[in-house]
């Protein structure tokens, strides 16, 4: 089926890359593999089209960092991190970076499907009503852009998500907890932290328009034009 859509999976344990390959040929999706950081650039930059990567954040001769880094320059392409340590720094490190999830090991691999299907249900999500405008601000879900004043604004896939969640509530109070499981989409145990250093970034990319984004003291944020 050449309509089958491509995940690359970064692991050292030889082990760790079939149990993943398995579960997901199952749920009819092309498997590219790479056994350190190094043949991860290697196989990303060969293979067009590649939807989702799945990464490894310790590996040998380059760690998942840095390939995530390296990936990031040319490509947002959604990244699931797996990660053996959890630990908030770890994770809002990833998030600097342009991660879009975290899956800490060991993890079960039904739950690690059901995130690749909703990320990749998110991203290749075509909707007619794909146009959103708010004041200044206009997003296309189809393309996952987003303009403000008809300048473009570059978002991580997160920070989109979260701009698309606030536009989508306006004028509603949401607590952290709230926009955690609406936006990351499942019992996050990170930190608040994590939805405060995205906001900040949102604010800073949208410049002036960002004000719409307003904190509400000890709960969460709301936005309003």
């Amino acid at each position: 089926m050449d309509n089958m859509l491509k995940i690359l999976v970064v692991d050292d344990e030889s082990r760790m890359r079939k149990l993943l390959r398995d579960f997901l040929v199952k749920k009819d999706f092309e498997v590219l593999e790479a056994c350190d950081g190094e043949q991860a650039l290697e196989v990303f930059y060969e293979n067009k089209e590649i939807a989702l990567i799945i990464l490894d954040v310790m590996m040998p001769k380059m760690d998942g960092w840095e390939v995530c880094k390296e990936i990031r320059k040319n490509s947002k392409v959604p990244i699931i991190m797996l990660t053996a340590k959890s630990g908030e720094q770890n994770e809002l490190l990833g998030f600097e970076l342009g991660v879009d999830e975290y899956i800490s090991k060991p993890f079960s691999p039904k739950i690690l499907t059901a995130r690749v299907d909703a990320i990749l249900r998110r991203t290749n999500q075509v909707d007619a009503s794909s146009i959103v405008k708010e004041g200044s601000i206009e997003i296309d879900k189809s393309a996952h852009t987003c303009t403000v004043n008809g300048e473009n604004v570059d978002l991580s896939f997160k920070e989109f998500e979260l701009l698309l969640y606030f536009i989508d509530n306006k004028g509603i109070a949401l607590s952290r907890e709230k926009i955690l499981n609406n936006v990351w989409n499942y019992d996050y145990f990170g930190d608040a932290r994590t939805i405060d250093t995205h906001v900040k970034k949102l604010r800073k990319k949208l410049g002036p328009a960002g004000e719409a984004i307003k904190t509400i003291w000890g709960m969460g944020y709301k936005f309003e034009i």
